[in-house]
């Protein structure tokens, strides 16, 4: 991997928004083009009680979640946490993990996958699954491009 030779500077207003039910949505942050795969980051938000995705793990990637308002509830390796306002989640790879927001509100948080690998098609996919014109099944061939590989069934709960 090339370190990064560019700083730069990314505002909301140029974010790509990838629209979830409700108000929530996945920001598009930085798909680790700019970083030499150094890194990917984006911003999600979701709705009481709305999960972020079912129990996967990465081969490649450790995946840091930074909470940012209300409470988390996350699966790692097997056991649940609730993690509010504040609280960071760092997973390795091939750790087994999901998470979505406690039933009490809205949580928003700040993730980050290093190394990178361009992965906002996978987002906008989840999107799509997530407002009902996109079936689980549709992420089947894309595992290994994502480095996304589900491990159980979508109710972790």
């Amino acid at each position: 991997m090339k370190p990064m030779t560019k700083p730069f500077i990314i505002q909301e207003r140029d974010v790509e928004a990838v629209r979830l039910p409700g108000d929530g949505a996945f920001w598009l942050l930085e798909d680790s083009e700019r970083t030499n795969g150094l890194f990917g980051a984006n911003r999600l938000l979701l709705q009481a009680g709305a999960d972020g995705t079912r129990p996967h793990h990465h081969t490649l990637s450790t995946e840091f979640f930074y909470i940012l308002d209300g409470t988390m509830e996350f699966l790692v390796d097997g056991q649940r946490h609730r993690v509010d306002k504040g609280g960071l989640v760092v997973v390795p790879p091939n750790v087994v993990h999901a998470f979505g927001a406690s039933a009490d509100g809205p949580a928003e948080f700040f993730a980050v996958l290093t190394p990178g690998i361009v992965r906002f098609e996978y987002f906008r996919q989840l999107g799509r699954i997530a407002r009902g014109e996109a079936g689980w099944d549709s992420m089947d061939d894309l595992h290994d491009t994502y480095d996304v590989h589900f491990d159980g069934e979508p109710d972790w709960r």
